[in-house]
């Protein structure tokens, strides 16, 4: 095998692999340089397995409205290391498959961990390689505090190794991760503890999502705690317990679990060695076109910092390929109205400005704001009801709509049609004038006042 190559990619995840694809098309000689299992942390150790736990705790939601329906049922408790099982060798065909497509499309696989010797070398192990142009798509890893006994707890990742289910967890952190797992330990039957630093969950995103689904967690059993800063974990003989910096402790627990935060995985590359510039939180900078401070590398993914999710990192990494190898001058990723999905219960799909961010940007008397707030037919043969919210977010005289918020069953799916017509530049009467489907929850986002 000829050690010089048109392109290296380091990191094997989904953005990484994207543009190594990608190039190959367009006729470049590309490698993807990898130590760990392909497919990176999304099909590893996030979205993918974590989205096969948000389905096996939604069996139990459903479950508990099938009486609602007719149905005369029990559950008779749940196997989790079968689904582990289920779920493991799953994403190890996926490994598979994303092995054989690098090959399909011509891609050379090297196995190790790739370090810089300069701006166009890297070696990995004692064989080093060359290439015009290199992109980094290393990603990230979960963050564990550095306070007494952090290492008494398990992160996101550590999570997918558990081989059976702990029945009293306390989750650490109030972004999409720790809701969603600690939405995964309660509805499959744990006792749940979620402890968040500031005053609620989910902070950067539009509060009427963070206020309801605080709201609909806790009258599910969540134990909901704020203004907790972790000081330390104390392993007793009853469990460990969380002590906070104003004194508080909770627990004992069976299991701590760390989601505050990523990491990028950056700091073993030798960057120096290239010249390539890092900042205070170890992330990569780039420009507009995915660039570094240095002309033929670039980086793409959670590795820069900017909106960490899986589409995006694919999404740049093939359009820098259009550009670089396809003769598509200009090409690149605009990073404005990204949507996504908290896979939570109750489902959040959110895409464009929270109400906060276009009051700064527009000002207040720019822009309206609508709402409805309603409880879906599913539950309306039934007891027990799970509220829905919708939120568009409009500014100017013809009511162009910046923001669209929504969390209830079924949010996950409805968001994606939704933000193409906003990246399309749709107005509250384009909404108005589309026709509704009757009765659904999304007809809602076409019919409010």
């Amino acid at each position: 095998m000829s050690n010089k190559f048109d392109l290296i990619v380091i990191g094997g995840g989904s953005g990484g692999i994207a543009h190594a694809r990608r190039a190959a098309e367009y006729g470049a000689k590309v490698a993807v340089v990898e130590y760990g299992p392909l497919g990176g942390t999304c099909v590893n150790v996030g979205c993918v397995p974590k989205k096969v736990m948000w389905y096996t705790a939604a069996q139990m939601h459903h479950a508990a409205h099938a009486a609602d329906y007719g149905f005369d049922m029990a559950v008779n408790g749940h196997d989790w290391s079968a689904v582990k099982e289920r779920r493991d060798a799953y994403v190890t065909r996926l490994n598979g498959i994303y092995e054989r497509n690098l090959g399909n499309s011509g891609v050379t696989t090297i196995i190790g961990a790739a370090k810089f010797v300069d701006a166009h070398t890297i070696a990995v192990g004692d064989d080093e390689y060359t290439a015009d142009r290199i992109v980094i798509a290393t990603g990230g890893r979960p963050m564990v505090p550095e306070i007494p006994g952090a290492e008494h707890g398990i992160t996101s990742d550590d999570f997918f190794e558990l081989e059976d289910r702990p029945q009293r967890v306390l989750v650490a952190g109030s972004g999409y991760i720790a809701v969603e797992l600690a939405g995964v330990f309660n509805g499959l039957g744990s006792d749940v503890q979620l402890v968040v630093r500031k005053d609620r969950i989910l902070r950067g995103f539009d509060i009427m999502l963070s206020e309801l689904l605080m709201e609909a967690i806790c009258k599910d059993g969540v134990v909901l705690d704020v203004g907790v800063v972790p000081a330390a974990i104390e392993k007793t003989d009853e469990g460990l317990v969380l002590h906070s910096e104003d004194g508080r402790s909770f627990g004992p627990v069976d299991t701590v679990l760390w989601a505050i935060g990523r990491a990028p995985n950056s700091e073993w590359l030798d960057l120096e060695k290239a010249g390539v510039e890092r900042d205070d939180g170890g992330y990569i900078p780039t420009d507009l076109y995915q660039q570094t401070n240095v002309e033929n590398i670039f980086a793409l993914g959670d590795v820069t910092g900017r909106a960490q999710l899986t589409p995006v990192a694919i999404a740049a990494g093939r359009r820098l390929a259009d550009r670089l190898y396809g003769g598509m001058d200009g090409r690149h990723l605009d990073y404005e109205l990204i949507p996504t999905v908290i896979f939570s219960h109750p489902p959040i799909g959110t895409v464009g400005l929270t109400e906060a961010q276009a009051r700064a940007r527009y000002g207040d008397d720019n822009i309206k704001i609508y709402t409805s707030g309603f409880i879906p037919m599913y539950y309306a043969l039934g007891d027990k009801k799970v509220r829905s919210m919708m939120k568009l977010i409009t500014t100017g005289p013809d009511e162009k709509v910046v923001g669209c918020h929504v969390i209830g069953d079924g949010a996950d799916e409805m968001l994606q049609g939704f933000a193409v017509a906003i990246r399309m530049g749709a107005t509250k009467s384009d909404f108005d004038d589309t026709v509704a489907i009757h009765p659904s929850n999304a007809e809602e986002l076409v019919t409010m006042r």
